[in-house]
């Protein structure tokens, strides 16, 4: 492990201070979304594991979920987060692999088919269907594993950050955050709930990942350990207020009014009343996003999140 970070050091400054990007976006912040994307996907190739060895399927395997596209919403907050605060964004990059670890360990078991058993996934074949079920299961244990060698020997930052990034990671991963959530979706499932059942579910199962990531931000940026915890609390609200609104967004975006067969802001509410919801949890996150300097790429991610249509 220390080689592969003793290699990943030089390649992920590297990436920091060559990223160049042409492409024409229609925005600013979906031009960071696009430069931060890249860059992820860079880091990720530098340091999941590859090679011949009897077992290679599973590297295939965690390299073909993790690659396998996406915004990379979550290892954007750890990122910019980081920067905002004046941090070294090379001290973000193996908390932000970490955290996109978990994001697609919770895929790839969300895919399977003792749970949503959905045969695709970001246009291609989900995990279990391109490598059977048991290598799915697995290649999904060996990436949570791996998210935390990645915290704890990242050599840019010290140990007190990185005790403090693997427990603030764990405990959101955990049973009380993203498990904690599934098995609350797994136990409403065909049920009509309430709106506190929703968003408490939503809460752990979506917003604590979110939250994880904006605070590793926060800790990558914390060298000294003189950011006040004010800044770490405005992050968790801003984490969780863009985290609720982008759920909400997506369940208007995938489904119809009057849905009971699945955990569905459209289930309790209507459409309308749903996305002024989105526009107030969006206000909270923009209110808490002012209380962090230099915040203006995590407003216009809130705005942006909140304002898609398709």
């Amino acid at each position: 492990m220390d080689k592969v970070f003793g290699e990943m050091e030089d390649a992920l400054r590297g990436a920091v201070e060559s990223l160049d990007v042409n492409e024409a976006e229609p925005t600013p912040i979906e031009v960071e979304l696009m430069r931060n994307a890249k860059l992820i996907v860079g880091a990720l190739d530098s340091v999941l594991p590859s090679g011949d060895a009897p077992h290679k399927i599973i590297y295939e395997a965690m390299r073909y979920s993790a690659e396998g596209g996406g915004k990379r919403i979550r290892p954007f907050l750890t990122l910019e987060f980081c920067r905002a605060l004046g941090g070294d964004t090379s001290a973000a990059l193996p908390y932000a692999c970490a955290v996109e670890c978990i994001h697609t360990y919770s895929l790839i078991h969300d895919d399977l088919p003792a749970m949503d058993n959905d045969d695709m996934r970001r246009g291609k074949p989900s995990s279990h269907r391109a490598f059977g079920e048991a290598n799915a299961l697995l290649a999904g244990d060996a990436l949570l594993t791996y998210a935390f060698a990645l915290i704890a020997e990242n050599p840019f930052a010290d140990a007190r950050q990185n005790c403090r990034a693997a427990s603030v990671l764990a405990a959101s991963a955990g049973h009380d955050g993203m498990i904690g959530g599934q098995v609350c979706d797994l136990q409403y499932a065909g049920q009509k709930i309430t709106a506190e059942q929703l968003f408490e579910t939503e809460r752990k199962k979506t917003g604590e990942l979110i939250a994880a990531a904006s605070t590793l931000g926060v800790i990558a940026a914390d060298r000294g350990g003189e950011i006040p915890d004010e800044i770490y609390r405005a992050a968790r609200i801003y984490a969780h207020s863009v985290g609720l609104a982008f759920q909400i967004i997506d369940d208007l975006l995938d489904g119809d009014e009057g849905e009971t067969d699945e955990m569905s802001v459209l289930s309790i509410m209507g459409a309308d009343e749903a996305r002024v919801l989105a526009e107030e949890l969006t206000a909270e996150a923009v209110a808490a996003a002012h209380r962090i300097p230099n915040s203006e790429n995590l407003i216009a991610l809130a705005e942006y999140l909140c304002g898609r249509r398709a």
